[in-house]
Protein backbone atom coordinates (compact mmCIF):
# COMPACT_ATOMS: atom_id res chain seq x y z
CA UNK A 1 0.00 0.00 0.00
CA UNK A 2 1.23 2.89 -0.96
CA UNK A 3 0.98 6.05 1.42
CA UNK A 4 -1.60 8.01 -1.33
CA UNK A 5 -4.42 4.99 -1.25
CA UNK A 6 -7.09 5.68 1.84
CA UNK A 7 -7.37 3.29 4.22
CA UNK A 8 -10.63 1.37 5.13
CA UNK A 9 -12.02 0.82 8.10
CA UNK A 10 -11.02 -3.74 7.79
CA UNK A 11 -7.58 -2.15 6.33
CA UNK A 12 -6.64 -0.20 9.71
CA UNK A 13 -4.53 -2.29 12.19
CA UNK A 14 -4.51 -0.43 15.05
CA UNK A 15 -5.95 2.96 16.31
CA UNK A 16 -4.09 5.59 18.43
CA UNK A 17 -5.82 7.19 21.06
CA UNK A 18 -3.40 9.63 21.68
CA UNK A 19 -1.20 11.78 19.07
CA UNK A 20 -0.36 15.50 19.61
CA UNK A 21 -0.57 17.62 16.69
CA UNK A 22 2.34 19.73 17.66
CA UNK A 23 2.75 21.94 14.89
CA UNK A 24 0.26 23.62 12.22
CA UNK A 25 0.40 23.29 8.69
CA UNK A 26 -0.10 26.79 8.07
CA UNK A 27 1.15 29.24 10.96
CA UNK A 28 4.81 28.62 11.37
CA UNK A 29 5.51 31.48 13.04
CA UNK A 30 7.80 31.69 16.47
CA UNK A 31 6.74 30.71 19.60
CA UNK A 32 9.50 30.83 22.06
CA UNK A 33 8.08 29.05 24.68
CA UNK A 34 6.45 26.24 22.88
CA UNK A 35 9.93 25.74 21.18
CA UNK A 36 11.82 25.43 24.20
CA UNK A 37 9.18 22.89 25.26
CA UNK A 38 9.72 20.76 22.06
CA UNK A 39 13.29 21.89 22.55
CA UNK A 40 13.39 19.58 26.19
CA UNK A 41 10.99 17.07 24.73
CA UNK A 42 12.88 16.04 21.90
CA UNK A 43 16.13 15.03 23.93
CA UNK A 44 14.04 13.70 26.68
CA UNK A 45 12.50 11.19 24.12
CA UNK A 46 15.35 10.76 21.64
CA UNK A 47 12.50 11.47 18.90
CA UNK A 48 13.83 13.60 15.16
CA UNK A 49 10.20 14.36 14.42
CA UNK A 50 9.60 16.74 17.29
CA UNK A 51 8.64 19.29 13.80
CA UNK A 52 6.47 17.57 12.36
CA UNK A 53 3.45 19.01 10.88
CA UNK A 54 -0.24 17.94 10.56
CA UNK A 55 -0.32 17.49 6.99
CA UNK A 56 2.71 14.63 7.68
CA UNK A 57 1.42 13.27 10.81
CA UNK A 58 -1.63 12.07 7.98
CA UNK A 59 0.87 10.38 5.84
CA UNK A 60 2.96 9.14 8.55
CA UNK A 61 0.36 7.03 9.70
CA UNK A 62 -1.01 5.89 6.58
CA UNK A 63 1.84 4.82 5.26
CA UNK A 64 1.58 2.15 8.78
CA UNK A 65 -1.86 1.46 8.46
CA UNK A 66 -2.87 3.25 11.79
CA UNK A 67 -5.92 5.83 12.74
CA UNK A 68 -4.90 8.14 15.25
CA UNK A 69 -6.88 10.79 18.02
CA UNK A 70 -5.25 13.84 16.84
CA UNK A 71 -5.47 16.81 19.23
CA UNK A 72 -3.31 20.08 20.21
CA UNK A 73 -3.38 20.88 23.77
CA UNK A 74 -4.61 24.25 24.92
CA UNK A 75 -2.22 25.63 27.50
CA UNK A 76 -1.63 29.04 26.92
CA UNK A 77 -2.84 30.44 29.62
CA UNK A 78 -1.13 28.42 32.18
CA UNK A 79 2.11 27.71 30.31
CA UNK A 80 2.25 30.63 27.23
CA UNK A 81 2.40 27.86 24.12
CA UNK A 82 0.88 28.57 20.97
CA UNK A 83 -1.76 26.17 20.56
CA UNK A 84 -2.37 24.00 17.34
CA UNK A 85 -6.19 25.53 16.34
CA UNK A 86 -9.09 23.07 16.77
CA UNK A 87 -10.64 24.53 13.65
CA UNK A 88 -7.36 22.85 11.78
CA UNK A 89 -7.12 19.74 13.55
CA UNK A 90 -10.82 19.36 12.09
CA UNK A 91 -10.18 20.86 9.09
CA UNK A 92 -7.31 18.21 9.01
CA UNK A 93 -9.41 14.94 9.60
CA UNK A 94 -12.02 16.01 6.73
CA UNK A 95 -9.09 15.85 4.50
CA UNK A 96 -7.53 12.43 5.98
CA UNK A 97 -11.03 11.38 7.02
CA UNK A 98 -9.55 7.44 6.67
CA UNK A 99 -6.55 8.40 9.44
CA UNK A 100 -7.56 11.20 11.86
CA UNK A 101 -10.58 10.84 14.19
CA UNK A 102 -10.78 14.59 15.65
CA UNK A 103 -9.91 15.95 18.75
CA UNK A 104 -10.20 19.11 20.54
CA UNK A 105 -8.31 20.59 23.77
CA UNK A 106 -9.95 24.01 25.03
CA UNK A 107 -8.90 25.17 28.34
CA UNK A 108 -12.08 25.05 30.57
CA UNK A 109 -11.06 29.28 31.69
CA UNK A 110 -11.76 30.42 28.44
CA UNK A 111 -15.20 30.25 29.97
CA UNK A 112 -18.53 30.62 27.85
CA UNK A 113 -16.17 31.31 24.60
CA UNK A 114 -14.80 28.10 25.37
CA UNK A 115 -18.06 26.22 25.29
CA UNK A 116 -19.58 28.02 22.65
CA UNK A 117 -16.19 26.71 20.55
CA UNK A 118 -16.91 23.51 21.62
CA UNK A 119 -20.59 23.05 20.51
CA UNK A 120 -19.60 24.51 17.07
CA UNK A 121 -16.58 21.78 16.96
CA UNK A 122 -18.98 19.05 17.98
CA UNK A 123 -21.90 20.39 16.31
CA UNK A 124 -20.37 21.39 13.06
CA UNK A 125 -17.04 20.29 12.62
CA UNK A 126 -17.06 16.38 13.33
CA UNK A 127 -14.82 16.71 16.45
CA UNK A 128 -15.32 13.28 18.53
CA UNK A 129 -13.78 14.59 21.85
CA UNK A 130 -11.47 16.72 24.09
CA UNK A 131 -8.49 16.43 25.34
CA UNK A 132 -7.38 17.98 28.92
CA UNK A 133 -4.21 18.57 30.52
CA UNK A 134 -4.83 19.82 34.25
CA UNK A 135 -1.36 19.71 35.55
CA UNK A 136 -0.69 22.01 32.45
CA UNK A 137 -3.67 23.87 31.51
CA UNK A 138 -3.38 24.69 35.18
CA UNK A 139 -7.22 23.50 36.62
CA UNK A 140 -8.14 21.18 39.16
CA UNK A 141 -10.43 18.38 37.57
CA UNK A 142 -12.84 19.07 39.47
CA UNK A 143 -13.61 23.07 39.31
CA UNK A 144 -17.06 23.44 38.58
CA UNK A 145 -15.95 25.89 35.95
CA UNK A 146 -14.50 22.60 34.38
CA UNK A 147 -17.68 21.13 34.81
CA UNK A 148 -19.75 22.90 32.38
CA UNK A 149 -17.26 21.90 30.05
CA UNK A 150 -17.75 18.68 30.21
CA UNK A 151 -21.77 18.94 30.48
CA UNK A 152 -21.59 19.62 26.81
CA UNK A 153 -19.44 16.93 25.78
CA UNK A 154 -21.25 14.68 27.88
CA UNK A 155 -24.93 15.79 26.25
CA UNK A 156 -23.57 14.78 22.70
CA UNK A 157 -22.22 11.84 23.71
CA UNK A 158 -18.36 12.54 23.13
CA UNK A 159 -15.02 11.54 24.85
CA UNK A 160 -13.42 13.12 27.49
CA UNK A 161 -9.12 12.32 27.69
CA UNK A 162 -7.68 12.64 30.63
CA UNK A 163 -3.81 13.10 31.24
CA UNK A 164 -2.85 10.80 33.95
CA UNK A 165 0.11 10.53 36.18
CA UNK A 166 3.70 12.16 35.90
CA UNK A 167 4.70 14.52 33.27
CA UNK A 168 7.65 15.68 31.96
CA UNK A 169 6.59 19.08 31.24
CA UNK A 170 8.19 21.70 33.69
CA UNK A 171 10.56 19.29 34.56
CA UNK A 172 14.02 21.96 33.71
CA UNK A 173 12.26 24.80 35.30
CA UNK A 174 12.12 25.70 38.81
CA UNK A 175 8.80 24.62 40.82
CA UNK A 176 8.01 22.58 37.81
CA UNK A 177 7.25 25.61 35.49
CA UNK A 178 3.75 25.85 37.76
CA UNK A 179 3.00 22.71 36.58
CA UNK A 180 0.82 20.86 39.58
CA UNK A 181 1.27 17.07 39.67
CA UNK A 182 -1.92 16.44 41.95
CA UNK A 183 -3.96 17.61 39.48
CA UNK A 184 -3.16 14.88 37.50
CA UNK A 185 -4.16 11.96 40.11
CA UNK A 186 -6.78 9.83 38.82
CA UNK A 187 -9.10 9.68 41.79
CA UNK A 188 -10.74 12.90 40.18
CA UNK A 189 -12.31 11.00 37.83
CA UNK A 190 -14.30 8.94 40.08
CA UNK A 191 -16.15 11.53 41.25
CA UNK A 192 -16.82 12.92 37.40
CA UNK A 193 -17.71 9.77 36.28
CA UNK A 194 -20.43 9.80 39.54
CA UNK A 195 -21.53 13.44 38.50
CA UNK A 196 -21.45 12.78 34.83
CA UNK A 197 -22.55 9.15 33.57
CA UNK A 198 -22.83 9.61 30.62
CA UNK A 199 -19.62 10.97 30.30
CA UNK A 200 -16.82 8.87 28.36
CA UNK A 201 -13.82 9.27 29.93
CA UNK A 202 -10.57 8.03 29.14
CA UNK A 203 -7.57 8.37 31.73
CA UNK A 204 -4.30 8.80 29.50
CA UNK A 205 -1.24 6.87 30.35
CA UNK A 206 -0.27 4.33 32.87
CA UNK A 207 -0.64 7.48 35.79
CA UNK A 208 2.53 6.73 37.78
CA UNK A 209 2.67 6.96 41.14
CA UNK A 210 -1.45 6.47 40.99
CA UNK A 211 -1.70 3.05 38.93
CA UNK A 212 -3.67 1.52 41.25
CA UNK A 213 -6.09 4.01 41.78
CA UNK A 214 -6.74 4.20 37.82
CA UNK A 215 -6.97 0.86 37.60
CA UNK A 216 -9.98 0.77 40.36
CA UNK A 217 -11.73 3.08 38.90
CA UNK A 218 -11.78 1.81 35.39
CA UNK A 219 -13.13 -1.41 36.59
CA UNK A 220 -15.47 0.33 39.00
CA UNK A 221 -16.99 2.79 36.34
CA UNK A 222 -18.37 1.98 33.32
CA UNK A 223 -17.52 5.19 31.55
CA UNK A 224 -14.05 5.12 32.23
CA UNK A 225 -11.02 3.52 30.08
CA UNK A 226 -7.02 3.69 30.41
CA UNK A 227 -5.08 4.52 27.04
CA UNK A 228 -1.47 3.02 27.92
CA UNK A 229 0.20 6.15 26.32
CA UNK A 230 3.41 7.24 26.88
CA UNK A 231 5.33 4.46 28.56
CA UNK A 232 6.45 1.96 26.35
CA UNK A 233 5.14 -1.72 26.59
CA UNK A 234 8.44 -2.95 28.42
CA UNK A 235 8.02 -1.00 31.70
CA UNK A 236 4.48 -1.43 32.25
CA UNK A 237 3.39 -2.26 35.48
CA UNK A 238 2.34 -5.93 36.30
CA UNK A 239 -0.75 -5.16 37.77
CA UNK A 240 -2.01 -3.22 34.85
CA UNK A 241 -1.10 -6.28 32.31
CA UNK A 242 -2.68 -8.22 34.68
CA UNK A 243 -6.17 -6.19 34.94
CA UNK A 244 -5.69 -5.46 31.03
CA UNK A 245 -5.54 -9.38 30.45
CA UNK A 246 -8.79 -10.08 32.17
CA UNK A 247 -10.57 -7.10 34.70
CA UNK A 248 -10.55 -4.46 32.21
CA UNK A 249 -9.74 -5.90 28.64
CA UNK A 250 -12.69 -4.24 27.32
CA UNK A 251 -11.63 -0.82 28.03
CA UNK A 252 -7.76 -0.43 27.67
CA UNK A 253 -6.52 1.27 24.64
CA UNK A 254 -3.27 1.62 22.68
CA UNK A 255 -2.28 5.08 22.53
CA UNK A 256 1.84 6.45 21.57
CA UNK A 257 1.86 10.10 22.39
CA UNK A 258 3.08 10.84 19.15
CA UNK A 259 5.61 12.05 17.76
CA UNK A 260 7.24 11.72 21.29
CA UNK A 261 7.01 8.01 21.48
CA UNK A 262 5.75 6.40 18.22
CA UNK A 263 4.13 4.12 17.30
CA UNK A 264 6.23 1.83 15.71
CA UNK A 265 8.48 1.95 19.60
CA UNK A 266 5.18 1.22 21.21
CA UNK A 267 4.16 -1.74 18.74
CA UNK A 268 7.60 -3.35 18.43
CA UNK A 269 7.56 -3.26 22.56
CA UNK A 270 3.76 -4.15 22.54
CA UNK A 271 4.65 -7.74 20.57
CA UNK A 272 7.32 -8.86 23.37
CA UNK A 273 5.28 -7.65 26.20
CA UNK A 274 2.91 -10.55 28.21
CA UNK A 275 -0.41 -9.36 27.02
CA UNK A 276 -3.12 -12.63 26.13
CA UNK A 277 -3.24 -12.99 21.98
CA UNK A 278 -6.86 -12.91 22.56
CA UNK A 279 -7.11 -9.39 24.28
CA UNK A 280 -4.23 -7.79 21.51
CA UNK A 281 -6.94 -6.81 19.17
CA UNK A 282 -9.41 -5.84 21.72
CA UNK A 283 -6.28 -2.70 22.77
CA UNK A 284 -5.01 -2.52 19.59
CA UNK A 285 -8.18 -1.82 17.96
CA UNK A 286 -11.60 -3.61 18.99
CA UNK A 287 -11.72 -1.11 22.00
CA UNK A 288 -11.43 2.02 19.90
CA UNK A 289 -14.19 1.04 17.21
CA UNK A 290 -16.80 0.60 20.13
CA UNK A 291 -15.86 4.05 22.14
CA UNK A 292 -16.13 6.10 19.15
CA UNK A 293 -19.05 4.03 17.34
CA UNK A 294 -16.63 3.57 14.19
CA UNK A 295 -18.29 0.69 12.89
Amino acid sequence: MTTTERLALDDVVAIDVHAHALNSSHDHGDDETGNATKADQAKRWKTDLINIDIAGTAEYYRSRRIMAVLFGVDSERHMGDKRVPNYEVAEAAREHDDVFIPFASIDPYRGKAGIAEAIDLMDNHGIHGFKFHPSVQGFAPDDPVAYRLYEVIAERGKVALFHTGQTGIGRTSPGGGGVRLKYSNPMYYDDIAVDLPDLKIILAHPSFPWQDEALAVARHKQNVYIDLSGWSPKYFDPKLVQHANSLIKDKVLFGSDFPLLTPDRWLTDFAEAPFKDAVRPLILKDNAIRLFNLS
